[in-house]
């Protein structure tokens, strides 16, 4: 067996981050392994063969080889609200592996116990919380979403005590990086300039290696750790702009709301990250929130745009001394790489939206066909999933199919009576070719909040991963109809309006 880490982060210094190792637990025992990452990740463990040994590598009793575990320091504005030291609380960094590209991703235990940014915290967390945070991540990769991954979930056999007692877990989560927007800010904060050129020298090389000129002298790569030029940094923020794009319109176009957006949760690496609160739409309204701490409804699902463009700006705040010395010229070279943004997210949002309705190329009247849409299923209450699902298979159906709808799809034909028109002789005879677009764009299932929960009280009051394992299987194929499709395809009687979610990981 083979598994070794490296520690290209742990490398940048005392500065970035506290040197600390897991707490151990009492019982570690494997119960979830994700064998497909594990092999994109050359990991050779098997969950039949090894779980003993996984169990203690991924609840941080027994240290992988060549690990160096950190928990990294970064601020946040949480809710709009600074907060200048976060940190990892209850997480360590273990390190860094090399999959079967040669790409780098880190590897992190979360509930693994506490570090000097633990403020009063206990540093664990609950298994409820954690297998959220599996299924959904799992679920999102199969949608095509970007994000970070959990390779592992091991129990402890201790008890998490929160409004009562739970029992524990630890969570690996696998991402290309743990680099994010509050990371920046942490040495903006303290007014550390060498920290921040370090820090951005150091994304450059592991997100964007193409900004950067190749050295074969080693010391000329030390030396470039604190040297950085304007024309650098403009690009790294030009690239990290590029990767919120497919981001933020993954979310929309599968109706998923983060419900904690903060900018300790946005990454340079365009991933998402944190699925604590987190909660997917059913009957749309651009207002929609779950999260129990989102009050004011920040983070609801039409403001997520918007509200990705504030992190940028906060993000574009901490890289001004180092695009120039003088604020005021520094701001002029920066403004509009976010004005171009802003652009390239509304020209990305009609593109978005008209693929969903079978529109590769938007042209001019588009925009309001989309408009008139949202505001149907808005006033209507439609589901957003089925909605969509119905309108690509409506292409395919022949006259006595459409004369013969029936459950949701009546529903759905009378609130867009007169709409589906005007839609239908805008595809006109490319009906084709626009469900083969809408099927790219549409999932036919969604982990849907109701049956998420379900499954979270079963495993947890039972330990029995039958139903989960077979709702997992329906998620990585949501593209595809299965014949077990049809279970989990339907939206809550109650519409979830007295769903509430919470941050737990």
């Amino acid at each position: 067996m083979s598994l070794n880490l490296s520690n290209s982060y742990q490398a940048l210094g005392e500065k970035f981050s506290q040197q600390t190792s897991p707490t151990p637990v009492a019982q570690p025992s494997l119960l979830l392994w994700n064998e497909p990452l594990a092999k994109v990740l050359t990991i050779s463990l098997t969950k039949e063969i090894d779980a003993e040994l996984i169990a203690q590598y991924f609840s941080g009793n027994q240290l992988i080889e060549g690990s160096k575990p950190i928990a990294q320091a970064y601020s946040g504005h949480q809710f709009a609200h600074f907060n200048p030291q976060l940190g990892d609380g209850r997480a360590h960094l273990l390190g860094d592996i090399a999959d079967n590209q040669g790409k780098y991703w880190d590897i992190q235990l979360k509930g693994s116990g506490t570090s000097n940014f633990s403020r009063q915290g206990d540093g664990r967390c609950a298994l409820g919380p954690a297998l959220r945070e599996y299924i959904m991540s799992e679920a999102m990769f199969a949608l095509g979403v970007p994000t970070t991954r959990c390779l592992a979930v091991v129990t402890t056999g201790e008890s998490v005590y929160r409004e009562r007692p739970y029992d524990g877990a630890v969570v690996t989560r696998v991402a290309a990086s743990h680099i994010r927007v509050g990371t920046f800010q942490y040495f903006a904060a303290r007014g550390d300039t060498q920290s921040l050129k370090k820090l951005t020298n150091y994304a450059i090389k592991r997100h964007f290696p193409e900004l950067t000129a190749k050295s074969s002298e080693s010391d000329e790569d030390n030396k470039a750790d604190n040297e950085i030029s304007s024309q650098q940094v403009l690009k790294f923020f030009s690239a990290v702009l590029a990767k919120q794009i497919p981001l933020v319109f993954s979310w929309l176009r599968v109706g998923f709301i983060h419900g904690v957006l903060n900018t300790d949760n946005t990454t340079i690496s365009g991933e998402t990250i944190d699925y604590g609160p987190c909660a997917m739409m059913n009957a749309y309204h651009p207002e929609t929130v779950f999260s129990s701490i989102d009050r004011n409804s920040r983070y609801a699902f039409g403001k997520q745009i918007s509200i990705i463009q504030w992190n940028m700006t906060r993000l574009a705040e901490t890289l001004l001394p180092l695009v120039d010395g003088d604020e005021d010229e520094a701001i002029e070279k920066i403004e509009p790489l976010l004005t171009q943004f802003h652009q390239d997210l509304q020209q990305g949002y009609l593109s978005m939206m008209a693929r969903k309705i079978g529109i590769d190329e938007p042209a001019e009247g588009d925009g309001k066909l989309i408009n008139d849409l949202i505001t149907l299923m808005k006033d209507h209450k439609l589901d957003y999933t089925q909605t969509f699902v119905f309108l690509t298979a409506s292409l395919t159906y022949s006259s006595t199919e459409q004369d013969n709808v029936s459950g949701i799809e009546v529903l759905i034909v009378e609130a867009l009576k007169n709409w589906l028109p005007q839609w239908n002789n805008r595809i006109g005879s490319f009906k084709k070719a626009a469900h083969t677009v809408m099927m790219k764009s549409n999932p036919v299932v969604i982990p849907r909040n109701h049956h998420v929960e379900a499954l979270l009280e079963s495993c947890q009051e039972t330990g029995e991963l039958t139903a989960l394992n077979k709702f997992l299987a329906v998620l990585r194929q949501p593209y595809t109809e299965t014949p077990d499709t049809k279970n989990y395809q339907d939206a809550p009687v109650d519409g979830d309006k007295d769903y509430h979610t919470y941050c737990g990981t």
